[in-house]
């Protein structure tokens, strides 16, 4: 008989927590983020982009121009060509949709892909509704009840108790059994139908999963600003001569046991882990979002630094596309 997949729970209170949320936070606050104040003197503005754009000008066109914002019904009443030159709307929303699956667990004690999620989320959810900018979040894939799906919906606010809420749900131990594969698809489509407004949405998830994710990620990446961020462990792509190991597939609960002594077969285990690692990041550009891989011995500043360094060279020419011009006189728009 097939079970009735549980209903998603929808967190709509902020009831008090224990202190260990709280704990962890300002560790990261004092750690982290304070350190981050210090080398970027507090500007976060690529952190996410505006939910919209507002007509701010009309200039005449210029060489350099992007064709697509002629307004073609100015430039026929003025027998001149002219560009429509935008604001972006600067509130924004960010959703973060995290895949909780057991393979998330893996990597060492402390530093595991799961660790690495928390300490991620935590510190970006600070300093977004630090700012102003409201946070969100779908937990997918603990496998609650034996099935495994969306389990929980935290709905956007900006506060720091949010943060602490989202927190507090991903310290929760892990107490679903096996109930098969990722299905990091039903995450994706779940963002869809929950996510109306165009926000920054960051797909948190090792991509260990059954295929079929690339097209409602390119969905979402196409209605949003979307950052795909891959964890992964070392030992995913290259095994270290252990002699016998037992292996033990975290989300079927599969065994089997292996001699990483092989040579042969480290080689065919790197080799099928560099076709998977190809097919990953192939889906990953065809969708169209902005990735960052965080491994599990990456230190998480320099992680969240080279995150800044990829939006703020995604969004440079964005940004000077629709670069207000002043009024007077008129200034041209940055080329």
């Amino acid at each position: 008989m097939n079970k009735k997949p549980p209903e998603t729970a929808t967190v709509q209170a902020l009831h008090p927590l224990p202190g260990q949320a709280d704990r962890l936070l300002r560790a990261l606050e004092w750690k982290v983020i304070r350190r981050l104040d210090g080398l970027l003197q507090g500007d976060y503005r690529t952190l996410v982009r505006g939910s919209g754009l507002d007509l701010a000008d009309l200039r005449e066109y210029q060489p350099h121009d992007d064709v697509r914002h002629i307004d073609w019904n100015v430039t026929a009443r003025l027998n001149a060509p002219h560009v429509r030159v935008f604001t972006e709307d600067r509130e924004m929303s960010a959703w973060f949709l995290l895949d909780l699956s057991p393979s998330i667990h893996f990597g060492p004690q402390g530093h595991a892909k799961r660790d690495i999620l928390t300490g991620f989320v935590a510190v970006l959810a600070r300093l977004l509704t630090r700012h102003g900018n409201r946070v969100g979040a779908l937990l997918y894939g603990t496998g609650r009840d034996g099935v495994r799906a969306v389990d929980a919906v935290l709905p956007p606010r900006s506060s720091r108790a949010q943060v602490l809420q989202l927190m507090h749900q991903l310290l929760q131990p892990a107490t679903g059994q096996p109930a098969g594969g990722t299905q990091l698809g039903v995450l994706l489509q779940a963002g869809l139908g929950a996510i109306r407004r165009r926000s920054t949405v960051f797909v948190v998830s090792d991509f260990i999963s059954a295929p079929g994710w690339d097209k409602p990620l390119a969905q979402l990446a196409q209605r949003h600003d979307v950052v795909a961020v891959r964890l992964f462990d070392p030992l995913e792509l290259e095994l270290p001569d252990l002699g016998l190991v037992l292996l033990r597939d975290a989300e079927t609960g599969e065994q089997l046991q292996v001699d990483t002594h092989d040579q042969g077969f480290r080689q065919r285990f790197a080799r099928l882990a560099a076709e998977r690692e190809a097919t990953l990041r192939a889906g990953l550009a065809a969708a169209g979002a902005d990735t960052l891989e965080l491994r599990t011995d990456d230190d998480l500043i320099d992680a969240l630094l080279r995150f800044m360094d990829l939006r703020q060279r995604r969004a440079g020419p964005r940004l000077r596309a629709f670069q207000p011009t002043p009024r007077p006189p008129a200034v041209h728009a940055a080329g």
